[in-house]
């Protein structure tokens, strides 16, 4: 799978039915989730012990009590964990000492190719994750941003769309140009993503360009076509808009597949849909610092979750894609055949993962948003 985008706002944590919420608050004492980089040490042990736990850094939609609970149980491992919202959030951690705290990371596909260029991750000893290659559906089992998983194991997927209130869009959209058709009819009740290759890939994919177009004319017009919406707009937002799109302050926004599928079985007027002329992929993984203090434990933590039974539990619990073709059969057929969780082959044809950027296209990039969001 190509790239994850660059410089990615991350979707807000919210579990994927009413049944989870009780994973949502970690009080079980056996484990401590550290909201706070500050509260972490400064210069943390560089090894570990037998009996020392596995300190995880992750994105909150991840974090579940009985997948760690099952970890516990069946290793003696515990686990410690400290959740991020951005990919850069954690990358500046890692940089800033981190990689010595933490024995398994999150990253997102673009940023394991990344950090693999600046000599951040280990290289995966395959004899060590037995089937791995072997059980990934083909998209994953050479990616190009980690070829042959050398640095990365795949765990997850999806796309970015719109979710919209039925009761107060109908018709609803089908594509990105919704958004500036009903532009009057849906000013100060849509958000978009505060995310720039996102918003302004979606933008050029409208155009009839491509999500990751680095023509400067192409650009300039993606740009002036925001500009137009931006009276419209709550907000460019990320995350924290969701209970404004719960209560009917909000008709529609931009987010990612997992809150898209999540957010219907809190309210069933909520629909989420990938537009039809395509979106945007991503994939995020488990990897290894370079300076992970508990490798042993990083090693036992990665088998566990791709065991398929495992694997299959975590989806349920937090609803996201998986990459294995095991754990998919495991899954129930309701699941299986959402064809907003696992698009059919015709929709991810018109899919495109974000590429990372020239410096050149990048400065243009990181301009146009500062302009846009400054206005």
């Amino acid at each position: 799978m190509p790239p994850r985008p660059h410089r990615s706002s991350r979707r807000h944590f919210l579990q994927f039915s009413a049944a989870a919420a009780s994973g949502v608050v970690l009080s079980n004492c056996r484990r401590t989730v550290l909201q706070n980089p500050s509260t972490l040490p400064e210069e943390p042990p560089a090894t570990a012990g037998p009996n020392d736990p596995l300190h995880i850094y992750t994105w909150s939609d991840y974090v579940d009590d009985e997948v760690f609970d099952r970890f516990t149980q069946a290793t003696g491992i515990r686990v410690e964990v400290q959740t991020y919202d951005s990919n850069e959030t954690m990358l500046a951690k890692m940089q800033a000492g981190g990689g010595q705290q933490f024995s398994v990371i999150y990253p997102s596909d673009y940023m394991v190719q990344q950090m693999v260029e600046l000599g951040m991750l280990t290289p995966l000893e395959p004899e060590r994750l037995p089937g791995l290659r072997e059980d990934l559906k083909e998209p994953w089992q050479n990616p190009a941003y980690d070829p042959n998983n050398a640095h990365s194991v795949p765990l997850s997927w999806g796309t970015t769309g719109l979710i919209y209130n039925t009761t107060r869009l109908s018709p609803g959209p089908t594509d990105w140009d919704f958004v500036w058709e009903q532009q009057s009819a849906l000013a100060g009740k849509i958000t978009l993503l505060d995310d720039v290759r996102e918003t302004l890939g979606a933008t050029l994919k409208a155009l009839g360009y491509s999500y990751n177009s680095t023509n400067p004319d192409q650009i300039a017009a993606a740009v002036d076509r925001l500009r137009e919406l931006k009276p419209a707009l709550a907000a460019f937002q990320s995350f924290g808009w969701e209970a404004q799109l719960l209560t009917g302050d909000l008709d529609l926004c931009m987010t990612y597949s997992h809150l898209g599928n999540a957010l219907p079985l809190e309210n069933p007027d909520l629909r989420y849909i990938i537009p039809a002329s395509g979106s945007s992929l991503w994939t995020d993984t488990m990897a290894m610092p370079k300076t992970a203090p508990n490798p042993e434990a990083a090693y036992a933590w990665m088998n566990f979750i791709m065991a398929p039974e495992n694997a299959a539990f975590a989806v349920q619990r937090l609803g996201f894609a998986t990459p294995s073709r095991a754990t998919f059969e495991l899954l129930p057929l309701e699941l299986q055949t959402r064809d907003t969780l696992f698009p059919p082959d015709e929709v991810l044809a018109r899919c495109e993962g974000i590429a990372p950027l020239d410096p050149a296209t990048t400065e243009l990039f990181d301009q146009a948003w500062t302009e846009l969001t400054s206005l």
